[in-house]
């Protein structure tokens, strides 16, 4: 079993072995919301630099990643069972969590989005990593063939995840 800093070195390497073990290793639902935790207190230095986030603000990146990660899993786990299973999908939400928790590891390296110039570039390449990841993660966890498949439950659960958030910042917007 590899160890928790060689899982997300693994993760980040697309490494299908990792997610696999990952998948399979019930215990590593927290080192997965650690790695969520890492990838998104990261983003937030890296967007905003370290000085101007703030302890509240890190507090509330890291309540917010954590449900966007759990809702995006249970999110995934629906479509990815239910709508567009293949015959061999066998899942649970927790596999999910697990391996969707550290397809977040490339996020880890958005802390370097703070330096000027290569920021943004280095923002953008980091969130395409992310997303191929995160497709890895569900083909894994969810025992497709096709990767093809995958690619279509990360979006179609994505584009849901966006819409609720919208919807929810309208609600919060009205409300104040």
């Amino acid at each position: 079993m590899a160890s928790f800093t060689e899982r997300i070195v693994g993760a980040a390497k697309l490494d299908v072995r990792v997610y696999e073990e990952v998948e399979a290793d019930r215990g590593a639902t927290g080192q997965a919301m650690a790695v969520v935790l890492l990838a998104s207190l990261s983003g937030g230095i890296g967007a905003a630099g370290l000085g101007s986030v703030g302890l509240s603000g890190f507090a509330f990146a890291g309540i917010a990643a954590l449900i966007g990660w759990g809702s995006w899993a249970f999110l995934t786990y629906v479509i990815g069972t239910r709508l567009l299973p293949e015959p061999g999908t066998r899942a649970d939400v927790g596999e999910l969590l697990r391996t969707t928790g550290f397809a977040q590891a490339p996020g880890i390296l958005r802390i370097v989005g703070a330096l000027a110039g290569v920021g943004p570039f280095i923002l953008a390449i980091v969130s395409i990593w992310m997303i191929v990841a995160m497709v890895i993660a569900v083909r894994q966890a969810l025992d497709f063939t096709s990767t093809f498949r995958a690619v279509g439950v990360v979006l179609v659960g994505w584009v849901i995840s966006v819409l609720v958030t919208l919807v929810l910042l309208g609600v919060g917007a009205g409300v104040g």
